[in-house]
């Protein structure tokens, strides 16, 4: 069954009853009655030629259909247009007709969405989200231990092996974050997460997405519409949003969610259009021509930069910035609250219907919060999403815009339910908020010892903790509504096929690959001043090599003069391979952001990995090209053309390699301290049994298999026996070629086919370091530190 037939069979026709009777009604009323804007439009006051325009539209086919839509232009006449290639200005004006000024349009745009939805008795997705005694604990480092230092790693390591065999106990604490928390995140609500610091909030929101850490003891259940978490996929259903603003600094604000929104995919809003359209048809119904192509154009799979990424841009306040640089420590972009917005709007660009939002209003003034969570509940009560959000001291007005609270403290409920009855529960345990106290405040501070006190009304006052309150709370009737809630099982019937996400990424594999392809390419042009500076780094190095080893000065008289060539040519290797040491704080730079969206499922590793070596191939060609051509021949290397190529390739390869070799070791020390230090002891055990430090013979044979095993003495044995088999060391010398004994002289392999085995050699190399790279991006994880109580 397709997703149409879903649609069809889950919804009904709605004529004369539903549960937004009384919203249809205001929003017939506020399009009606809205004065000349977009909103005041019906197909009454259109012309005839728009009424011809409409028409032909119609009776296409319907994937053709769904393609076309009516875009009014700058002068108020409309044009027929595909969907598929709105620029990036008819977007503008798109969006600035339909939500002109985020705080006073955004509503009357949603009802307008909603208005034409509900016309046709299509229901939405919903989910409620049920969560039944959670209990989350840990094993963490206290006092000096606490601090995240090799030292203390190492005796991690330590302890860890130690404790294997029972012969050294731990001496980590014991915690518990949540301890047997329930409730019920509702749909069509908004729901506050209230608590002092270290009380569990952030670990409650990543529950309940699935993303905690496998160091975590975690028991209970977390279900979605009475689905537990290994029927559907979690991290594709609901968005977390973090605290921390992760983002490529390299890129747009606009880039940024536009990458995010691409690979996010449209979800089901594409089945419900054609579900849509077909009802709207049958009732001859003609939707609103700015409602009809933002629909249209949101449901498009084709769009590289989708509609929603304007949407969003517009209701976060980040239009005027959307063409500016995030920016990172190293790169000046937008500010501080900015970025947050870009952090919460990057999550939300997709088609998600669970928010679990995490101290979003951190860094933001008490206006914009105010004005991006008015945004938020006008969705989630429109379009009944489902929110969880936790502010960190909202204002009153900010306070007010929610329906229901969770209050934490210690790990444990105070309170959940609606917001009007808060001071009440509280009032009923002997705490009374002052008159000019912000409740938010208040609920902050009434659970604290420090600040309890100032807030008891009744006699002789005593400390009541976390758990008096929340056992108090089970007795109040807020909290027996709940239970009773809770021990009533979700119907999994009445769950919307469409509610829950099964698909791991949101798209194919295909344009997967295409999107990350897009995105490394634009991050190399951005980068581009790193790549033309190696380029000028390697010309510099080959005028230097070539006046040093000039072909005037080079002889091919015996031995000694031998040797300089094979100086030469292992200069050449060496520079060639030093230049992929900057793939290690490239690679590491990215790894964080890269960790966010592979948790979250944005790709997997693979699609992030193959982009990363194969945009990078061309840079081989061109750095190789340029020391290859400033030096073969004011070397005077065989002037045969084909060893010329023959070398040429070498160098290649040779680049190919080292730069595998460092992005592996740069995805896997993931600090640039580590990383560096590795690197630099993986060059010299290269460099010391490549073949040029020591030869073959000199090698120790405990050591032969490290001999064996280096690349380099592979790109020395290729290179060198393609220059000294040419045909300016053939002269005779000691019963055989000056070229062939200079080669075994080193304890090199003197036959032509070793030039192939080196390259073969040189590209297995290649693959297997990168095939580590993306290993160690799949499993590894930000920090290899154990857990540290201020983790948590």
């Amino acid at each position: 069954m397709d997703q149409a037939d879903i649609y069809k069979a889950s919804s009904s026709l709605r004529a004369n009853s539903g549960n937004f009777k009384n919203l249809r009604a205001m929003s017939t009323s506020a399009w009606r009655n809205s004065g000349t804007n977009v909103f005041s439009k019906s197909s009454r006051e259109e012309n005839d030629e728009e009424a011809l325009k409409w028409a032909a539209i119609e009776r296409l086919p319907t994937f053709d259909r769904l393609k076309k839509g009516l875009l009014f232009g700058s002068m108020g006449a409309s044009n027929e247009v595909n969907v598929d290639d709105l620029g990036i200005q008819d977007r503008k004006r798109l969006i600035d007709r339909l939500v002109n000024a985020a705080d006073e349009d955004n509503e009357k745009f949603l009802l307008k969405l909603r208005e034409r939805i509900d016309r046709v008795g299509i229901d939405l997705p919903t989910i409620e989200v049920k969560y039944e005694h959670l209990t989350v604990e840990a094993d963490v480092n206290t006092g000096s231990r606490a601090t995240p230092s090799f030292i203390n790693f190492y005796l991690d390591l330590a302890e860890g092996f130690l404790s294997l065999f029972s012969m050294r106990p731990s001496r980590k604490k014991h915690i518990t974050i949540l301890d047997d928390v329930s409730g019920i995140i509702k749909p069509g609500r908004m729901t506050l997460l209230l608590g002092p610091p270290s009380s569990g909030k952030t670990t409650l929101l990543l529950a309940l997405v699935g993303n905690l850490a496998k160091e975590l003891k975690v028991s209970g259940k977390v279900t979605y519409n009475g689905h537990e978490f290994h029927e559907f996929v979690p991290k594709r259903t609901s968005a977390y949003i973090s605290q921390n603003d992760v983002h490529i600094g390299e890129l747009t604000v606009r880039e940024t969610l536009a990458f995010s929104a691409r690979l996010q995919g449209i979800g089901s809003r594409y089945e419900m259009l054609v579900e849509l359209a077909r009802r709207e048809k049958n009732a001859n119904i003609k939707p609103d021509p700015d409602i009809d192509i933002f629909m249209k154009a949101a449901a498009s799979r084709d769009q590289e930069a989708s509609v929603v990424t304007d949407y969003t841009l517009k209701i976060l306040g980040l239009d005027e910035c959307a063409d500016t640089m995030v920016g990172d420590r190293m790169t000046r972009g937008i500010s501080g609250g900015q970025k947050k917005r870009v952090t919460t709007g990057e999550m939300i660009v997709g088609p998600l219907k669970v928010l679990l939002m995490d101290e979003i209003s951190t860094g933001l003034d008490s206006s914009t919060t105010f004005q991006i969570v008015n945004s938020l509940k006008q969705y989630i009560h429109i379009l009944e999403g489902t929110a969880l959000i936790s502010l960190l001291q909202p204002a009153p007005e900010t306070y007010t815009l929610f329906d229901d609270i969770i209050l934490l403290s210690d790990g444990k409920i105070v309170y959940q339910g609606p917001r009007e009855n808060v001071l009440d529960f509280f009032e009923s345990m002997g705490f009374k908020c002052p008159e000019r106290k912000d409740v938010a405040d208040f609920l902050q501070e009434v659970t604290s010892q420090k600040d309890q006190k100032q807030y008891w009304m009744r006699g002789p006052y005593k400390f009541v903790t976390a758990k008096e309150f929340a056992n108090a709370y089970e007795s109040f009737h807020v909290g027996r509504t709940l239970a009773s809630e809770l021990a009533t099982p979700y119907d999994k019937s009445k769950s919307h096929p469409a509610a829950l996400t099964t698909n791991k990424y949101g798209l194919n594999k295909k344009e997967l690959i295409k999107a990350c392809i897009d995105r490394e390419i634009l991050l190399m042009k951005r980068n581009s001043f790193i790549y033309i500076f190696k380029l000028v780094q390697v010309t510099i190095m080959a005028t230097m090599t070539m006046s040093v080893f000039f072909r005037t000065e080079m002889h091919r008289r015996g031995i000694d003069d031998g040797g300089l060539y094979f100086g030469a040519l292992f200069f050449g290797v060496i520079m060639i391979m030093f230049n992929g040491m900057a793939d290690i704080p490239m690679t590491i730079a990215k790894l964080p952001v890269f960790y966010k969206q592979r948790d979250y499922f944005f790709y997997p590793t693979w699609a992030y990995a193959l982009p990363t070596w194969i945009v990078k191939i061309p840079v081989s060609f061109v750095e190789a090209g340029v020391w290859t051509i400033l030096t073969y021949y004011t070397i005077g290397f065989d002037p045969n053309i084909w060893r010329f190529l023959k070398h040429y390739l070498l160098l290649v390869v040779t680049s190919q390699m080292s730069s595998g070799l460092f992005r592996f070791i740069g995805a896997t020390g993931r600090n640039m301290i580590v990383a560096n230090t590795v690197g630099s002891f993986a060059i010299l055990l290269i460099f010391t049994l490549g073949g040029f430090v020591l030869n073959q013979y000199d090698v120790k044979k405990w050591w032969l298999w490290a001999y064996w095993a280096s690349p380099m003495m592979y790109s020395m044995n290729g290179i060198v026996v393609n220059e000294y088999l040419g045909h300016k060391f053939k002269k005779p010398f000691l019963d055989t070629t000056l070229g062939r004994v200079l080669v075994k002289s080193r304890g090199l392999y003197a036959d032509s086919y070793w030039y192939w085995i080196a390259i073969a050699a040189l590209l297995g190399y290649t693959l297997v370091y990168n095939l580590c790279y993306a290993l160690s991006l799949r499993f590894l994880n930000r920090e290899f530190f154990s857990l540290y109580l201020f983790d948590l």
